[in-house]
């Protein structure tokens, strides 16, 4: 069997199975790609078409069962394929990950490395907060893409931030990136040039849909409604509340909040917010200023 037939019937065993996708991949081939390439120890970027394409490499039969095994993991678990190969890519930049935390994948990382926030920033930017860290990638790449400034990352749950260590010292980050313990912004140390936050927004109803490879992530990272509300804006209440008082003067708030936009301007409905543009379009991601914030209360 060659590469690419493994890959095809992987991806035919995928689809058939039902599983779901967008925990870094959004079709059956692509998440079996993955899969067999990680499990055979090959890049995930191997070209499969083109001149230089491995497509019709032969696969020996025990790597063969080897990979077949992982995908029966992933089908019989509905776990995301980041956790069983306990590796997760974002921007390029790979990441690591485990059940304590969800599996990468917030468009605020486009908007860090495409330059789509740097009108907002200054050269006078130094201090940046990626609150809700989680795996700490976004405080990563923040650092990554800002070499002048320092990264505070928090996130309520030690596990995550156990998680986010791991990372931090992966890309020796160790002297930028300070980790805490905060619930919200309740004991972080602003203020901050920057604050970036993918919180948990997720409504009522459509937690209760969610299929079961996001029912294997924290419900912490994901849950909106924790406080009683069923709009998935419990969290994001509080911190629009809490915001302006941990921003310096010029300071902004990027917030994202997924397919939530109808229930968020039902929420806020007189706070100026700028919707960035991202693959999935303008209603992912906003961002807030300082003044807007304090003109909302």
């Amino acid at each position: 069997m060659t590469l690419i037939e493994l890959i095809e019937s992987s991806a035919r065993q995928l689809q058939d199975a039902g599983v779901a996708f967008g925990h870094g991949t959004s079709n059956a081939f692509d998440e079996a790609a993955w899969l067999v390439l990680w499990q055979l120890g090959l890049p995930l970027d191997t070209p499969l078409e083109g001149p230089e394409s491995m497509a019709n490499q032969a696969v020996a039969p025990d790597q063969q069962a080897q990979a077949a095994t992982l995908l029966i993991a992933r089908i019989e678990s509905r776990k995301p394929a980041a956790y069983l190969t306990r590796e997760a890519w974002l921007q390029g930049v790979s990441f690591y990950v485990d059940e304590r935390v969800i599996v990468p994948r917030s468009f605020i990382a486009e908007l860090l490395v495409d330059g789509a926030l740097d009108y907002w920033l200054s050269e006078s930017t130094r201090r940046v907060l990626d609150l809700c860290t989680g795996n700490g990638s976004l405080a990563v790449l923040a650092a990554m893409t800002y070499p002048d400034v320092t990264v505070d990352a928090s996130d309520l749950s030690v596990d995550a931030l156990a998680v986010a260590r791991i990372n931090v010292n992966r890309h020796a980050l160790q002297d930028r990136i300070t980790l805490l313990t905060s619930d919200g912004l309740a004991a972080v140390h602003g203020p901050y040039d920057l604050i970036l936050c993918n919180p948990p927004y997720v409504n009522a109803q459509s937690m209760a849909a969610l299929p079961p490879e996001y029912h294997a992530e924290p419900a912490l990272a994901l849950d909106g409604n924790t406080h009683g509300g069923s709009d998935g804006m419990d969290f994001i209440r509080q911190l629009l509340i809490d915001a302006p008082q941990h921003l310096t003067a010029r300071g902004v708030l990027v917030l994202e909040i997924g397919n939530e936009q109808e229930n968020f301007d039902a929420a806020f409905p007189h706070l100026e917010a700028i919707w960035l543009q991202t693959s999935a379009g303008e209603e992912q991601v906003l961002l807030l200023t300082r003044d807007a914030l304090l003109a909302a209360q």
